[in-house]
């Protein structure tokens, strides 16, 4: 359905902007916070604690963080919570149109898990405000106290979740619910402790009252966890352009891989803030990198012949036709083993072996074969309009 597409595109593009505010609104914040230092006497006997000096866009700039708050609360205070909110509503809006409206094309593969798509659905949403669930528990736990017991916890986590997800769903659709279960773990830390913490302050700072420490180690702690989120949750969205990630056989191994590397890298980068250089970091990241690559490239042994026969199906002749169609024009990139020379991994997941396949992708291959004609890829197989025209016929069939 054309609507449907306009909507993805229309939400989808929203869900960048607003993600490429939040996370630029995050990296800046854990730079500022590490980068102040402490300030001249005049400026500590105010009650700041750490100042910093920047120059950008033809001006100077005085940054000035409070030990306890200023005299009296402006009444333009900015907040930077709608950044995070907006990101996770479009998301989950995309995720529900894509994934979940389509299914049995984005979410289900039958080779992992033969499911419906009313139990894809429930899985899904049940994995996600399940994950939720635990890492927050966890969070106001005893294990919440002990910084490295939480981290055994949380890489556990992690890696249960990737594991489980690739049990469940389509390589593509797992990597998307690790990525949506991420999210909402960064935005649940957003609404359930950061903004609650910075309430309490304000209105404590407001009607001259103490501050319980607690409020902002727990805001801190929470927007650390957000701040190595994000260079994997940047992959994870990005991920289904590069199929040779989400469809390899131990593709739950190389998410984990990638979200450890990332997640280190992001590391380095929050020790120069505060003057510790260790280029050896991203020399590590680099080679961790370049391992996956040749993990996931390495070349697998071939079989002479594949043993399995395809079940036979009584097709009408227009079917035999579109399956002819689908053979000539479209199986050399979309097959378990494609043959051409340039796609050694089926582009976006998508299979085209069986009648089976084609017939649970007929949306997909009559929008891109014959609506926006994109496919087959610069039309390399020579698609003529006569057998464009047939898809759409079987289609309306």
């Amino acid at each position: 359905m054309p609507w449907l597409e306009w909507l993805s595109l229309l939400v989808k593009w929203f869900h960048v902007v607003a993600g490429i505010a939040w996370i630029g609104a995050s990296f800046y914040f854990i730079w500022l916070d590490n980068s102040l230092r402490t300030p001249p006497k005049w400026k500590q006997d105010k009650g700041i604690k750490g100042d910093l000096w920047a120059v950008h866009g033809g001006g100077f700039y005085e940054v000035a963080k409070y030990s306890y708050g200023p005299e009296e609360i402006p009444k333009k205070l900015h907040w930077f919570k709608w950044e995070a909110y907006s990101t996770w509503i479009s998301g989950m809006a995309l995720l529900i149109i894509i994934y979940y409206f389509g299914a049995a094309a984005y979410l289900i593969d039958p080779s992992v898990k033969a499911l419906t798509p009313a139990q894809a659905v429930s899985y899904g949403l049940l994995y996600i405000f399940g994950g939720l669930a635990l890492y927050e528990l966890a969070c106001r736990s005893k294990l919440g106290q002990s910084p490295k017991v939480f981290a055994l916890f949380l890489v556990t986590l992690i890696v249960v979740s990737c594991w489980l997800a690739t049990y469940l769903f389509s390589g593509r659709g797992a990597y998307i619910h690790v990525g949506a279960l991420i999210g909402t773990i960064m935005v649940g830390n957003v609404f359930f402790t950061i903004m609650p913490s910075q309430r309490k302050m304000v209105n404590a700072v407001t009607h001259k009252l103490d501050i319980d420490p607690k409020w902002g180690e727990g805001a801190k702690l929470r927007s650390v966890h957000n701040n190595y989120f994000t260079l994997p949750l940047i992959f994870i969205m990005i991920s289904n352009h590069y199929p040779m990630t989400y469809q390899h056989q131990y593709n739950w191994l190389v998410l984990v891989a990638i979200i450890a590397v990332s997640a280190y890298i992001r590391h380095y980068f929050n020790l120069k803030h505060n003057d510790i250089h260790k280029p050896s970091i991203l020399v590590i990241g680099a080679i961790g990198m370049a391992l996956i690559a040749l993990f996931i490239s390495w070349p697998k042994p071939t079989t002479s012949a594949n043993t399995e026969q395809t079940p036979q199906v009584n097709l009408s002749a227009l079917e035999v036709n579109v399956q002819n169609i689908i053979n000539t024009h479209c199986v050399s990139c979309h097959a378990n083993n494609p043959t051409d020379s340039i796609f050694t991994v089926a582009p976006l997941g998508l299979k085209l072996d069986s009648w089976e396949q084609i017939q649970s992708n007929a949306q997909k291959i009559v929008n891109r074969a014959a609506i926006t004609k994109d496919m087959p890829l610069m039309n390399r197989s020579n698609m003529t309009e006569e057998e464009r025209l047939l898809l759409v016929k079987w289609f309306n069939q």
